[in-house]
């Protein structure tokens, strides 16, 4: 028998305390269903990264960073418009309809439930957040130099 748990035990607690606020910086993560390494293959990769281009687009956010790793996603970003909630859910519902069309997989979940995040303090200077972050592919051993992975962008560099 197999359990397929939509809404893992601490998702509840990953929202306790949240508190979306327009114009403060925000680190988000989040993790593919069953943490598969879904964008090892380039052309997904770039199907999510072009979600989060659409976010800024449409104004719910300012994205000052990103990294896509295999299995999930860090993103440092502004909030403009409603809530982090409504972001993510955009977010993972869109990047989700895209991947699932590439892959011909309609309806199965592409991201699982919830997500982290970590307000940046006012005042705080974001450079550093966003270079620890775009250096998660050369920490997890994954290339020798940040130069070499394609998944990631930062407004400073």
């Amino acid at each position: 028998m197999i359990v397929i748990m939509m809404n893992p035990p601490h998702a509840r607690k990953l929202r306790t305390g949240r508190v979306s606020e327009i114009g403060r910086g925000y680190v988000i993560t989040t993790v593919t269903q069953d943490r598969l390494p879904l964008f090892t293959d380039f052309h997904l990769a770039r199907l999510a990264i072009r979600e989060l281009h659409a976010c800024d687009t449409t104004g719910i956010c300012t994205t000052l960073a990103f990294v896509l790793m295999p299995d999930h996603l860090h993103w440092l970003l502004q909030l403009t418009e409603g809530t982090l909630p409504d972001l993510l859910r955009r977010y993972k519902s869109c990047s989700g309809s895209a991947i699932n069309r590439e892959r011909n997989t309609p309806g199965e979940a592409v991201w699982q439930a919830g997500f982290h995040d970590h307000a940046i303090r006012d005042g705080a200077d974001l450079q550093p957040v966003a270079r620890y972050l775009v250096a998660n592919p050369l920490r997890a051993g994954l290339v020798a130099s940040v130069r070499e992975y394609s998944h990631w962008d930062a407004a400073w560099l």
